[in-house]
């Protein structure tokens, strides 16, 4: 089989989770693979933030953005008070995203202010920075340290909240996709009681979809991608999930009939042309 679909999946990532930038910023670690449902814990070489991101990060800064840099820093060391530090963990954060343009500095920085601010609303909003980049990233090393954040970030959320299914869902994910636990089912069963619970959660029903795809269970995988589109016909990352996995089953028949549904639904002419280069290949 081409490898097609991997180039239409990280397309359709890219397009559809709306994640901020683009670059990678921190190279892989290792290159050991994880499954989920593979018994077995491969954990990757562990990413330590300020010397293998943010000092990265700072060598691409202009001497003007290095300067603006160190002053904030060294705000928040004199900061002697919560609100002082919330702030300035905010501007850096903003200048890391909006001047520098880079984005796992600027998760980390809104996760710090979000962990001093301890609402819920702020925690989750800085779990689901990680854990959209999670999904969409490929590096096991990457994968563990966004997860390890979310999953801090999440177990927080959930001390101020236990009954929000949300967060339940996102710390499966952590579990499923961050290569932070030997023992896989720490993660699904948490979902799947969710989802069994109110079948309707498409959040949920696309973490599983998408952990029976990673682990190669195609046939689950699209009964849980089919499902959210029980709930939201329109969902177009959920069409893509279900032809790619088609796909990778080798059921040419059906990946052709949900790739054509997709690219009936997306509008960016260089998804529609990665969309129609596959058809094209399936049916020779």
């Amino acid at each position: 089989m081409k490898k097609s679909p991997i180039i239409l999946t990280a397309l359709s990532l890219i397009l559809l989770f709306g994640l901020y930038f683009g670059g990678r910023t921190v190279p892989a670690k290792t290159n050991t693979a994880h499954s989920e449902n593979d018994g077995h814990n491969h954990a990757a070489e562990k990413i330590d933030f300020k010397k293998d991101i943010l000092a990265q990060a700072k060598g691409k800064l202009t001497p003007e953005q290095s300067q603006r840099i160190t002053a904030l820093e060294n705000s928040v060391i004199r900061g002697d008070v919560n609100e002082q530090q919330i702030h300035v963990y905010h501007q850096l954060a903003r200048f890391w995203k909006d001047s520098a343009k880079l984005f796992e500095p600027y998760a980390y920085y809104t996760a710090e202010a979000s962990k001093l601010e301890n609402s819920e609303k702020s925690l989750t909003f800085a779990a689901r920075l990680f854990l959209e980049r999670l999904m969409a990233t490929s590096e096991p090393a990457m994968q563990t340290w966004l997860a390890s954040n979310a999953k801090v970030l999440l177990e927080n959320a959930l001390k101020i909240n236990p009954a929000n299914d949300s967060s339940k869902i996102g710390l499966g994910a952590c579990y499923i996709f961050g290569n932070i636990s030997s023992n896989p089912m720490e993660g699904i069963l948490p979902v799947r009681e969710v989802v069994e619970r109110n079948p309707g959660n498409v959040y949920g029903q696309m973490v599983l979809g998408l952990g029976g795809k990673k682990s190669g269970q195609y046939d689950k995988a699209i009964e849980r991608f089919l499902a959210v589109l029980k709930a939201e016909p329109t969902n177009v990352e959920a069409v893509f999930h279900i032809a790619e996995s088609y796909d990778l089953k080798g059921d040419k028949a059906n990946a052709i009939v949900y790739y054509e549904k997709a690219k009936q639904m997306v509008n960016i002419p260089e998804a529609k042309e990665e969309l129609n280069k596959r058809i094209i290949e399936l049916r020779k």
